[in-house]
C-alpha cells in the first residue's frame, strides 16, 4: 500500500503565540537583536525607545550592510536557516528564529526597515492582524513609500537616521505588552525604563569584547537613547593586581579549537573599594566565578563551572574566558536565545583537569595573603592551630599583654581570667564571619583602638619587657611585631618617643 501524506502547516495564530513564551527577558531579547546588525558588520548601533503615552516602542537601528527586499522578506521567514547549516565564521545567529521570537516575546508589532545599495525595503508582521485571519495563512505586510511616511514612529526614525545612508537596518518594536496590566501607566512606564536599564548593563557585559575590542579589531560602537555604553571586562584584564594565567587550547576532531584563559581578580586590598565592588557585579564575587562562554568573542553563559567544581570562598576571584567557534553550536547545545550552554563530554574531562591547575592559583590570593600576616605579626593576639583535620582559632595565652594581666592577679582571679578566654574563644562567631567575608570582605573592618587606650597597653608592656630605662633597636622592632602595636606602628612609635623610651 503506497504511503500517503496530508500537508499539515501550523497555525501562524497559535504558533507565534506560543513562540512568545519560549523564555527570553528584555535583556536576552535586545542582545539578540543586536546579534543581528554585529553579524551584518555594523559600526554604530543605536537602541532608542520612548514610552510615547501609553503605546510603548523600541528600536534597533544599525549602519550595517542591510538587505534587499528578497534577504529582507526571507529575513522575516521564521527558521530561515537551519541551524545544522554551516554559517560563516563570524556570524552570531544560530536557528533563523532569533529575530523573530525575541521581538514577539516583547512586542505584537514587529516591522523591519533595511536599505541595500540604496535601496530601501520594509517589511512588518502584525500578531493582532494575523490572529484575527481566518484562512490561517502567513501574510507578512510589505509597507511602500507612503506607508513608512505616515508611520509614527517609523517614518521619523527612516528621516532622521537613513536620510543619507545607503545601507542599514532597524528594528522597531510597537505593542510592547509584557507589562502587569493591573498596574498604573506611571508603574508601567517605570517597569519598562528598569527592564530597558538592566538590558542596558547586560549588553555592555555580553558585547564588551565588540565594545572595547582586543588589539587589531575594530570596535562597534552601541548607543542607548544616544548614551554610549561602555564594555564591562568580567575579568579586569587590564589591571596590573589581575593575574593573568598561561592559555590552554583544547583541539576538536573537526579541526576546530577552544581556547580557556584563566584569570585570578584581584583582592580587594590590590584595588579601589569603587573597583572591587564594580567587577563584584549585583551578585557578588562568589556567585561570578567560573567559566564565561564566549562563542565569537559574543558572552553566551558566565559564573559556572558546569558542576565540575562547587563554588568556594577560596576559588571566588577566578574566572575563566573560554572561546568556542559557531562550529560547535550543536554539540555545546546553544539553545535559541543565545543564553545557556553546556560542554560536551570530552571537553568537560578537559576543563577538569584544568580546573585542577587554576584552583590553586586562586586559593594562593588568600593563602599568601594569610601567611605574610601570620609572618609579620610573631606575638599575634589570635593563634591558629590545626589538629586531627580541624582548624582551630585561639587567643593567643602568651601574648606579653594577657600573660602581665594574669601575673597581676591572684590565683582565684587568675582561673576567671581562663573562663573568661575560653568563654570568648568559644563563643566566637564563625558562621556570620564567614558569612560576612563571603559577601562583602571589603566591609570586614577591625574595631579601632584610641591613643589613650594603645598607651596603657604600652605601659603595662613595656612594665612587662623592663624598657623602662630605653629600648634597645631589636626590643623596638620585637615591639611592633605584637598586636595591637604591629596594626599602629606610626602611633606606636610616636607615644615611645613621648615616653622617653625610644
Amino acid at each position: 500500500m503506497k504511503q500517503s501524506h496530508i500537508e499539515l502547516a501550523p497555525s501562524p495564530a497559535s504558533l507565534i503565540e506560543s513562540l512568545r513564551d519560549v523564555g527570553y527577558s528584555m535583556e536576552t531579547a535586545l542582545a539578540d537583536v543586536v546579534d543581528n546588525s554585529i553579524t551584518a558588520q555594523a559600526e554604530n548601533i543605536d537602541i532608542r525607545y520612548a514610552w510615547n503615552a501609553c503605546r510603548p516602542w523600541l528600536a534597533v537601528i544599525d549602519d550595517g550592510t542591510g538587505m534587499s527586499a528578497e534577504e529582507l522578506t526571507e529575513a522575516m521567514r521564521f527558521g530561515c536557516i537551519s541551524p545544522l547549516e554551516e554559517r560563516h565564521k563570524d556570524d552570531l545567529g544560530r536557528f533563523g528564529l532569533g529575530m523573530k521570537t525575541a521581538s514577539f516575546s516583547q512586542c505584537r508589532h514587529l516591522t523591519v526597515f533595511s536599505v541595500k545599495n540604496g535601496v530601501a525595503s520594509c517589511c512588518e508582521w502584525d500578531l493582532d492582524e494575523i490572529s484575527k485571519a481566518d484562512d490561517h495563512r502567513w501574510l507578512l505586510n510589505v509597507l511602500s513609500e507612503r506607508d513608512i511616511e505616515s508611520r509614527e514612529p517609523l517614518g521619523s526614525l527612516v528621516r532622521q537616521y537613513f536620510s543619507d545612508r545607503v545601507h542599514g537596518t532597524a528594528v522597531l518594536w510597537e505593542g510592547i505588552d509584557r507589562m502587569d496590566a493591573g498596574i498604573s501607566s506611571e508603574k508601567q512606564e517605570r517597569f519598562l525604563n528598569g527592564l530597558v536599564l538592566d538590558a542596558r548593563e547586560h549588553l555592555e557585559l555580553v558585547f564588551h569584547r565588540f565594545l572595547s575590542p582586543e588589539p587589531g579589531r575594530k570596535a562597534v560602537k552601541i548607543n542607548h537613547n544616544g548614551d554610549a555604553l561602555v564594555g564591562l571586562d568580567p575579568f579586569n584584564s587590564k589591571s596590573g593586581a589581575t593575574i593573568e594565567l598561561p592559555k590552554e587550547t583544547i583541539p576538536g576532531k573537526d579541526g576546530s579549537k577552544i581556547v580557556v584563559q584563566p584569570y585570578v581578580l584581584p583582592h580587594h586590598n590590590k584595588i579601589s573599594k569603587e573597583e572591587y565592588l564594580k567587577y563584584a557585579g549585583p551578585e557578588g564575587y562568589l556567585h561570578n566565578q567560573g567559566f564565561y562562554v564566549y562563542r565569537n568573542r559574543r558572552l553566551i553563559i558566565r559564573g559556572t563551572w558546569f558542576r565540575l567544581i562547587k563554588k568556594a570562598e577560596l576559588t571566588k576571584l577566578v574566572r575563566v574566558q573560554v572561546d568556542i567557534p559557531n562550529s560547535l553550536d550543536q554539540l555545546w547545545k546553544i539553545d535559541v536565545k543565545k543564553s545557556s550552554a553546556t560542554p560536551p563530554a570530552s571537553v568537560r574531562d578537559q576543563l577538569q583537569r584544568i580546573i585542577g591547575k587554576i584552583e590553586c592559583s586562586g586559593q594562593q590570593v588568600y593563602r599568601q595573603k594569610g601567611q605574610r600576616l601570620q609572618g609579620a605579626i610573631k606575638m599575634p593576639a589570635w593563634s591558629r592551630r590545626a589538629a586531627e583535620d580541624k582548624v582551630f582559632y585561639e587567643i593567643n595565652r602568651n601574648h606579653p599583654l594577657l600573660k602581665s594581666l594574669s601575673n597581676s592577679l591572684s590565683l582565684d582571679q587568675q582561673e576567671q581570667l581562663k573562663s573568661v578566654v575560653r568563654m570568648l574563644e568559644s563563643s566566637f562567631p564563625s558562621d556570620l564571619f564567614f558569612s560576612d567575608f563571603a559577601g562583602a570582605p571589603e566591609k570586614l573592618q577591625r574595631p579601632g583602638i584610641e591613643e589613650e587606650q594603645l598607651a596603657r597597653m604600652l605601659d603595662d608592656f613595656i612594665d612587662f619587657w623592663g624598657m623602662n630605662d630605653g629600648a634597645s633597636e631589636e626590643q623596638e622592632a620585637e615591639l611592633l611585631q605584637v598586636d595591637p602595636f604591629s596594626s599602629n606602628k606610626e602611633l606606636t612609635v610616636r607615644l615611645l618617643k613621648q615616653k622617653g623610651v625610644r
